[in-house]
C-alpha cells in the first residue's frame, strides 16, 4: 500500500513519461494485461491512455488493471493513468519512507 507521500512522488516521475499503452474499444484483453505486467517489470511504473471511443473510463480501466497485473493505482488523471509494481529483481525506484 502506497502512502501519500510515495504516490506524490511516483507522480512526479510519471509525468516526465508519455503512456505506452492505449486501450481502447477492445478493452481490457488477458493479452494486454500481461504485457502490462512485462511492462511493469521492466519499467515498475507505467503510464497507459484510455482512448475515447473505449467503453471504460480510466478510473476503471486501472482499477482492473491494478487487480490483474498486481500493482497499484498511483493516479488517474483524465483519460491517463499511472500504474507501480515494485520490481522482484531488480528494484530502479526507491520509494521515500513513511515519516
Amino acid at each position: 500500500m502506497l502512502t501519500s507521500k510515495q504516490r506524490a512522488f511516483l507522480s512526479g516521475l510519471a509525468s516526465k513519461i508519455d503512456p505506452i499503452f492505449q486501450i481502447g474499444k477492445g478493452g481490457i484483453t488477458d493479452t494486454l494485461a500481461s504485457e502490462i505486467s512485462l511492462a511493469l517489470d521492466a519499467r515498475e511504473l507505467v503510464k497507459i491512455k484510455v482512448l475515447n471511443n473505449s467503453l471504460l473510463d480510466a478510473r476503471e480501466c486501472a482499477v482492473e488493471l491494478a487487480q490483474k497485473t498486481g500493482s497499484e493505482v498511483v493516479a488517474v488523471i483524465g483519460s491517463r493513468f499511472v500504474l507501480y509494481r515494485k520490481s522482484e529483481k531488480d528494484p530502479k525506484i526507491i520509494l521515500p519512507k513513511e515519516n
